[in-house]
């Protein structure tokens, strides 16, 4: 962007140095033919000069705003056009968590008690930005892996993530019941910003968009009975 400016800068000097000289033959050439050979004085020339001058400046600060304005509209980073993503279906559970499937992703469902990997983002309701495991301006990921219990993950997004396939992407609408009723059930960011941010907002809804990266594990038989 800068450097888009400074050669409109210049290339607008360059332009008004150009007028300024031409300016000057058209006065001197004026004054020739407006002041009959031996009538001229000084007076009459610098009335005649005063004028010019004057018109001289408001046609250079009318060309200077034209490409000032011109070089800031080429200046300006062009912003890719964002697009709401089309939804699937749109499911509300008895516990008011709203979900919209996205993608539906393949392979089996995740279940109740599974180990998932997955990479999400969350906002607030009016779709303020408090936390994403996914870097916007880099791509980086940094999933969270959790098991589908409700004793260390948020309910509401425990019954996001249910029934949804790898790679398969989910928007969920959380209510406060559904989400962190306590400061120990997870996902929380291991930034202080981020964390600060989201229990300071823990009492209103969330908006929380889900991509199921893989089930690692089912939940063992053995681990049923204990």
């Amino acid at each position: 962007m800068h450097g888009t400016f400074n050669i409109s800068h210049a290339f607008t000097s360059k332009l008004l140095q150009t007028l300024k000289k031409k300016s000057r033959c058209m006065e001197n050439a004026n004054l020739k033919c407006a002041v009959p050979k031996g009538l001229e004085n000084n007076s009459l020339r610098a009335i005649t000069e005063r004028r010019f001058s004057r018109r001289l400046v408001l046609h250079f600060l009318g060309i200077n705003h034209v490409i000032y304005k011109a070089s800031l509209a080429f200046a300006a980073p062009i912003m890719p056009e964002m697009k709401e993503p089309e939804v699937i279906r749109t499911l509300k559970l008895p516990s008011g968590v709203i979900i919209q499937d996205i993608v539906e992703g393949g392979g089996p469902e995740a279940h109740d008690g599974d180990l998932v990997e997955f990479n999400y983002v969350c906002r607030r309701s009016n779709g303020y930005f408090v936390y994403s495991t996914v870097d916007q301006f880099s791509g980086e990921s940094k999933p969270v892996t959790l098991p589908l219990d409700e004793n260390q993950m948020i309910v509401g997004l425990k019954e996001v993530l249910i029934g949804m396939r790898s790679n398969g992407k989910r928007r969920a609408l959380i209510p406060p019941s559904m989400g962190y009723v306590n400061e120990n059930l997870k996902p929380i960011p291991e930034e202080f910003g981020p964390r600060r941010s989201l229990f300071s907002h823990a009492q209103e809804p969330l908006v929380f968009e889900v991509q199921l990266l893989k089930i690692l594990s089912p939940p063992s038989s053995t681990s049923a009975f204990n």
